[in-house]
């Protein structure tokens, strides 16, 4: 598929898409004869793990090492014990960073809807919304 059905399908701007494609992240799979980039479900797929990571606040190193991660383990070969442990490891750990990130948001969120509610209570009842 194109870049535009892919920007569409990921919500994506067309801007952001390239971007990940010049830091390394997601590369098209392939370029049409008049040299459109073209992207596979793969793509899109790891396009996707990008934009849920991007609002937790990881950066694009952090990612990279993510994909790559994720690439050795879907590479069908075997791999060594040893290394599939430390791949593993690794999913873990980023595992375990989003799910304190998230922990995070929630608490940030709590406080701003506390804070929208403290502004609601001063209004008074006839201009105030809900």
């Amino acid at each position: 598929m194109q870049i535009g059905e892919v920007a569409a399908r990921t919500g994506l701007s067309l801007r952001t898409i390239r971007h990940y494609e010049e830091t390394g992240l997601v590369i098209p799979s392939a370029r049409s004869q008049g040299g459109f980039r073209l992207y596979t479900e793969t793509d899109v797929a790891r396009l996707m793990v990008i934009r849920r990571m991007k609002p937790l606040g990881f950066t694009l190193e952090e990612m990279r090492e993510l994909l790559a991660a994720v690439d050795r383990l879907d590479s069908g070969g075997p791999l060594p014990a040893g290394e599939r442990e430390e791949l593993l490891g690794q999913l873990r750990a980023f595992e375990q960073a989003a799910q304190q990130r998230v922990a995070d948001l929630r608490t940030q969120l709590a406080r701003a809807e506390e804070f929208a509610a403290t502004l609601r209570e001063r209004l008074p009842r006839d201009t105030a919304r809900s």
